[in-house]
């Protein structure tokens, strides 16, 4: 089985006014039912609040990630899956509660990390 990485960029979850807690746990539920299933590795999401470093192969640290990079932000879910069909699957039920499009990608896993 792959793992299968759902994600979403923090500007792609636009939710109206008083219906982030309804969101919420919406998200909850899909993930619980994920949990529920087996199929769950891990998730979270990035906390805006850090800014990030960039940290050299020398130990150098400097404020920022890679300039060049779109930033890197939002929501992550890594789902093991048998297929791609169910990856799709799932991205749609985290969608739909998320309320926005969610990327899909085969996590390159390595069983030796």
């Amino acid at each position: 089985m792959a793992k299968y990485l759902i994600s979403f960029p923090s500007a792609a979850m636009v939710v109206p006014d008083g219906e982030l807690g309804t969101v919420g746990r919406d998200a909850h539920a899909v993930i619980d039912e994920a949990k529920a299933a087996g199929v769950y590795v891990f998730g979270g999401g990035i906390d805006e609040s850090v800014p990030p470093v960039l940290v050299s192969a020398d130990g150098a640290v400097a404020m920022g990630g890679y300039p060049w990079a779109p930033t890197l932000d939002g929501g992550f879910t890594v789902l093991e899956l048998p297929s791609r069909n169910e990856a799709v699957a799932w991205a749609a039920r985290i969608a739909k509660a998320c309320r926005c499009d969610q990327e899909l990608r085969v996590f390159g896993f390595d069983p030796q990390s």
